[in-house]
């Protein structure tokens, strides 16, 4: 494929990798320069802050909450309640003597 620098230093990407890129009107692209070639990377940061905070949570839930969804506890974090392991319980053994142990007969 090729694009064609016009006399304002501008020029056109061809369809296909708009297509392939999702690149619309508007869309910002970073210019790197890697040696002696051009890079035009896709500024997905600026898509991602353009959505930040849009998302309404349920009520109840912090983003805290769906982080720890996503990636689990972190250290240090407190252990919900339903996730403690249950407390063991001593079992309670029954000593038998002469006295209280059945008779056999």
């Amino acid at each position: 494929m090729e694009a064609t620098v016009a006399e304002r230093g501008q020029i056109t990407l061809p369809k296909a990798v708009r297509d392939a890129l999702g690149l619309s009107k508007g869309t910002k692209l970073k210019v790197e320069l890697e040696g002696g070639r051009i890079v035009l990377r896709k500024d997905v940061d600026d898509a991602i802050s353009r959505v930040r905070g849009r998302i309404p949570l349920p009520p109840g839930v912090t983003t805290d909450d769906i982080m720890r969804e996503l990636r689990g506890r972190a250290p240090g974090d407190p252990i919900p309640e339903w996730d403690r392991p249950a407390a063991v319980k001593p079992v309670k053994t029954r000593t038998t003597t002469a006295a209280t142990r059945p008779r056999q007969k």
